[in-house]
């Protein structure tokens, strides 16, 4: 295909920002768009000047012309529209999570087995170059095997109990929101560097606002104020928590998420304790890298394309001293998922999350969630997929 056609469903926050970054690939179309409503999908095509729209998901995937679709909707509707963009044998790439349940998530993973398509999670922060720089230094035993890994992933937005939107409802986000939403980024980035899984975990959550006031009238991801009336919501997913975890190769862990913490926007860290060196990375400062040493001067390693590996370099897209940053690893989560699109049905080497790493992904918050249920270790089901 000279030029791959997509169709984008949703047009939130994440529909916004895939269109974005898919207009910075070569030989990409944003083709068409599709809302809840004709009038919503109108507006979002006139906003982008995508040249078709619908007024639901269907028309959008029946298109013939749409070889692609990115799934951007609202958690609860990822299962039933990735499972019809599947069965019309299209390329998709759906925002995380990959489904409410990993029964769900099992059956999705078969699916796409059998259509033989290329199919990806939104998991986007493997695609930082400075990530990919950390996971190649662990795998050249340089530093030594990993002992203890830390981190976090905090952000403000739900600070207040007058703060709400979809995410807080049950139905529409899942039993889990905190760990769902930000903690899977973590998991999923700690487990693509070290090329280890989390196999055991033990959590403790909490639901800072058992009680909260939601406005009259929805508002959007990450925004908040200008209400006026509000009416009591119960509220039974987890504001914030830690977890606990053993990896697979013996590695221990420990990482809190929360989204109760004033001042924190989007802070996202992981450090790395292994035999001879310590590595940190925060994704608000994603253009360096902090390594410790203990008979040398620390260090930081700056994200310079001529001072990166081949493949790390490969994804710092300016020169050293030209930040690049999360719009920049969205981008390079595309790059790799469509040259995998363009070379169908050969197989390439790629980075992106595949639909069996979304499908663990949900085996993981389910193990949290019940180990913060039950106060023990949980070890992680092994996330085979139902034949």
């Amino acid at each position: 295909m000279s030029v791959i056609k997509v169709g984008v469903i949703g047009t939130g926050f994440s529909a916004k920002s895939h269109i974005e970054a898919l207009r910075r690939l070569n030989g990409v179309e944003v083709a068409a768009i599709s809302a809840r409503t004709l009038e919503k999908a109108k507006k979002a095509a006139e906003q982008f000047g995508i040249p078709r729209y619908y007024g639901n998901e269907d028309d959008l995937i029946n298109d013939q012309e749409i070889d692609v679709v990115h799934n951007c909707t609202p958690n609860y509707l990822h299962y039933y529209i990735n499972k019809k963009v599947l069965a019309a044998g299209k390329h998709l790439l759906s925002e995380k999570p990959l489904a409410m349940t990993s029964e769900e998530s099992s059956e999705l993973v078969r699916l796409a087995e059998t259509k033989k398509v290329v199919a990806g999670v939104c998991f986007n922060y493997r695609h930082y170059p400075l990530v990919a720089q950390v996971k190649e230094l662990m795998a050249s035993d340089e530093y030594g095997p990993a002992h203890l890994v830390y981190g976090t992933y905090l952000q403000d937005w739900l600070l207040y109990d007058t703060d709400y939107n979809w995410r807080l409802n049950e139905e529409k986000n899942g039993r889990s929101r905190a760990i769902a939403d930000i903690g899977s980024h973590w998991c999923d980035t700690i487990q693509y560097v070290l090329n280890q899984k989390i196999v055991e975990v033990f959590a403790d959550l909490k639901t800072v606002y058992p009680v909260r006031k939601r406005p009259v009238g929805e508002i959007e991801t990450f925004k908040s104020g200008g209400q006026d009336s509000f009416e009591e919501i119960e509220i039974n997913s987890e504001d914030c928590g830690s977890v606990l975890v053993h990896f697979e190769n013996g590695a221990h862990g420990v990482f809190t998420v929360s989204q109760v913490s004033a001042g924190r926007k989007n802070f996202f860290t992981f450090e790395i304790a292994a035999q001879k060196n310590t590595i940190y990375w925060n994704q608000e400062e994603p253009n360096k890298i902090w390594i410790g040493r203990r008979d040398q001067a620390n260090m930081e390693l700056v994200r310079d394309p001529s001072l990166l590996s081949d493949f790390s370099s490969s994804l710092a897209h300016y020169p050293g001293g030209h930040p690049e940053g999360w719009p920049d690893g969205l981008k390079n989560l595309f790059i790799d998922f469509y040259k995998a699109v363009k070379a169908h049905p050969n197989p390439v080497s790629s980075s992106f999350a595949t639909f069996e790493d979304g499908h663990y992904i949900m085996k993981l918050i389910e193990a949290i969630l019940k180990s913060h249920e039950e106060k023990r270790w949980v070890k992680v089901e092994t996330g085979e997929v139902l034949k």
